[in-house]
């Protein structure tokens, strides 16, 4: 191989900085405006000298034929050399600095003249116009060249025309005129250009800044892999400008929050109506990963400010997580009971075994059935009011944990729900949440209950769970509804002050209510309004005997 390098073909075309591409167009139209500047300039400029020469032999001539010397003088003497007339126009002449001045008769015959030998002959262009009594202006060639001319009739003092004045103004001169203004106008274009030229440069380099020098061709792929990158997460995205209002929506955005495009220039109030998560994206709740619920949907939000005033917040949906950490704490206490209930359960082997070894037949029968037909009377009451499979399931779950923990779960006796919910796994989410906040609330102190209680009316159904603990003061009866707000630990795995928002949203959402207020004999009293939680209208509800779970049996 060869060890000479490369030879690299100079390419020729526009450069691929943004900045020397900007600075080039600017210097570019900048020179095209001095230019043409300079020649709409220029354009008139000769038409407004030759007016202005013009106008002036015009005035000359004026002025002379205004002389009754000179008219005098025309009809008293004869057309020489050395005659009034000439002397009098050679002095106009010498005295305005005019190519000639020419007093001619009616018969166009020149009385003076800048060549004393042509006085006497007749003039070389037509007279007629101004021997009619019209003045007259033009540019026209004569005997001594091109010239501007103004010619006027001369009139005596009865206003007889008695002959005229012609005066001519050099057009050498009207044209050393516009070439002697052509550099000063030259410099004042070059001055502009080059300010125009320092205020490109100053622009441009303010673009480098901003573009961070990229070419034309980066910004391109930076934007195509942007959109490529917002629309493609599985995370939301919501841009705000400085003042507020929403700029950017990724698609994932507008389905975690449940909006469409529409979003694009509202502020988040009008985006998404009051509440935490609009104040969340506005920045009036500031932190790292708040908590916030959006109709179902529990969403983790970060909010991070720009350099320009405004905000990037995103947005992970949560829901999932939550639902498996609740899951979780089910579970926990579900081997929790299981390993209490082994324990109790050895022990009860253990008495059984003895009554059997002392020959106590009857007396073990009737252990074993009245430890086996406590749970199973318990289950059979709360399925006969609660007819819905997975709202029986969770309450019969719920009883045997509660009396692990040492606490009466009590299924009201004016509890009656019929099999026919519209949205039993939402009903199930806001009961497990109620009396999972109960049973925490209640747990460890003395003589602790927890009352259930499911009526349906027509379509509507009300939840009410009670229980006996420290209850919830007046001013915080609303902050518990608030998403991220709690007075207890957030446990490991996920974050505390999203179960209670969540029931409010999930009653919201059916047209209901969410409300806490004090129960009877102290504790707190939650009630749940569905209006329409039931597909048809259900039969006024039955009195029957309460349900209460083996320890509370155990307390009496």
């Amino acid at each position: 191989m060869s060890s000479t390098p490369p030879v690299r073909r100079l390419r020729l075309g526009l450069p691929r900085r943004v900045f020397s591409q900007v600075l080039l167009m600017q210097l570019a139209i900048a020179a095209g405006v001095a230019v043409l500047a300079t020649g709409l300039f220029l354009a008139p400029l000769g038409d407004q000298l030759d007016d202005q020469a013009m106008r002036r032999a015009l005035a000359i001539a004026q002025t002379t034929a205004q002389q009754p010397q000179v008219v005098r003088d025309l009809r008293t003497t004869r057309p020489t050399a050395n005659g009034p007339v000439q002397r009098e126009a050679e002095r106009v002449r010498e005295a305005t600095k005019a190519e000639y001045v020419v007093v001619m008769d009616r018969q166009g015959v020149r009385w003076s003249h800048t060549d004393p030998e042509r006085i006497g002959e007749v003039v070389s262009t037509d007279p007629g116009q101004a021997l009619a009594g019209r003045e007259v202006m033009e540019i026209d060639d004569g005997t001594l060249g091109r010239s501007a001319r103004g010619k006027v009739p001369l009139r005596d003092g009865d206003g007889e025309i008695v002959g005229a004045v012609s005066v001519g103004i050099a057009y050498d001169s009207v044209r050393a005129r516009l070439i002697h203004a052509i550099p000063g106008l030259f410099a004042y274009a070059g001055g502009a250009l080059a300010v125009g030229a320092l205020a490109s440069w100053i622009i441009s380099r303010r673009v480098q800044r901003q573009t961070r020098d990229l070419a034309f061709s980066d910004i391109a792929g930076l934007l195509a892999e942007r959109e490529a990158m917002l629309h493609g997460i599985r995370e939301g995205v919501v841009a705000l400008d400085r003042g507020g209002r929403v700029r950017l929506l990724n698609d994932e955005a507008q389905r975690l929050l449940g909006i469409g495009a529409e979003a694009v220039g509202r502020s988040p109030v009008e985006a998404l109506g009051a509440g935490r998560t609009a104040d969340v994206l506005a920045g009036r709740v500031t932190g790292t990963d708040l908590l916030t619920v959006r109709g179902r949907r529990v969403l983790v939000a970060n909010r991070m400010p720009t350099d320009d005033g405004g905000a990037v917040a995103t947005l992970r949906d949560r829901t999932e997580l939550e639902q498996l950490g609740r899951e979780l704490d089910s579970t926990r206490g579900l081997i929790d009971a299981l390993r209490a209930q082994d324990h109790e359960h050895a022990n009860r082997m253990h008495t059984l075994l003895g009554l059997l070894e002392l020959e106590m037949y009857d007396d073990a029968v009737e252990f074993v059935g009245e430890v086996v037909g406590d749970h199973r009377v318990t289950a059979e009451q709360i399925t006969e009011r609660i007819q819905d499979p997975l709202l029986a399931a969770l309450l019969v779950g719920k009883a045997t944990v509660a009396a692990e923990r040492g606490v009466a779960l009590w299924v009201s006796d004016r509890t009656r729900l019929p099999d026919r919910l519209v949205d039993p796994r939402g009903l199930v989410t806001i009961v497990g949440n109620l009396v999972d906040n109960a049973l925490d609330a209640v747990a460890g102190t003395p003589h602790a209950r927890v009352e259930v209680e499911l009526r349906a009316r027509g379509r509507a159904a009300t939840l009410t769970v009670r229980d006996t603990g420290p209850g919830i003061p007046v001013d915080h009866r609303e902050l518990v509804f608030t998403e991220g707000w709690s007075t207890k630990e957030p446990p490991a795995h996920r974050e505390r002050g999203i179960g209670l928002p969540l029931v409010r949203r999930l009653a919201e959402r059916q047209g209901g209510s969410a409300t806490v207020g004090k129960a009877y004999g102290g504790g707190a009293e939650f009630v749940v309004v569905l209006p329409e939680a039931l597909t048809e209208a259900a039969p006024e509800p039955a009195l029957t005997a309460p349900v209460t779970t083996a320890a509370e049996e155990e307390s009496r």
